[in-house]
């Protein structure tokens, strides 16, 4: 079975609860922040549905880079264990978990 993005991410936060992913997206060509944690996604930039069934993260997105930072997550003071990293090098971090 494959699972979406999104949820291979919120699957990752909840395997991993002292991170919080942040995934720098655009959707049509808009950005949008999405911070992912404990198994939750919520934008940053916009309003999130109250609905768990309308995606945050939707699989059209195009991620532009991803960063991990220690929890709790502070915008104004992050903590980053690690920035920038791609769909493509998160991989290794996913199957780690086993997601």
């Amino acid at each position: 079975m494959s699972y979406s993005i999104a949820r291979r991410l919120e699957q990752y936060t909840e395997k991993r609860p002292q991170e919080v992913l942040i995934v720098h997206i655009e959707i049509e060509g808009e950005p949008d922040e999405i911070a992912i944690f404990k198994g939750f996604s919520s934008s940053l930039m916009r309003p999130t549905a109250f609905d768990p069934d309308v995606p945050v993260l939707p699989n059209q997105a195009k991620i532009l880079k991803i960063d991990r930072a220690a929890s709790p997550y502070n915008p104004a003071e992050p903590r980053y264990l690690q920035q920038g990293l791609t769909w493509d090098s998160i991989q290794p971090l996913l199957s780690q978990v086993g997601v």
